[in-house]
């Protein structure tokens, strides 16, 4: 079981929701909207991205990590620099 499998249909819903945003902003370019415009829904949908990436980030630490860190400690440390290397990307982004 993973980290955000209680939360699975919340997370669906979501990102089909910033599937719609994304769409949407095919469909600006499309219709050569405003430049800011499109920009302000660009920054909208990132903001839904990140906040998905949050989320499951947090639920990994919360339940996968802990899990490894009461079965194998190696395994523990392994996957808190793998939680490291997805915040470091997630930062830089």
């Amino acid at each position: 079981m993973r980290g955000y499998t209680m939360n699975k249909d919340d997370y669906l819903k979501r990102l089909r929701r910033i599937e719609g945003q994304v769409r949407g902003l095919q469909r600006m370019v499309d219709e050569d909207a405003y430049c800011i415009d499109i920009l302000t829904q660009v920054s909208s949908a990132t903001k839904a991205l990140e906040s998905v990436a949050l989320g499951l980030l947090d639920e990994h630490v919360r339940h996968c990590v802990r899990h490894a860190a009461t079965e194998d400690p190696a395994k523990a440390d392994a996957m808190i620099e793998e939680a490291t290397r997805a915040i470091e990307r997630l930062v830089r982004s």
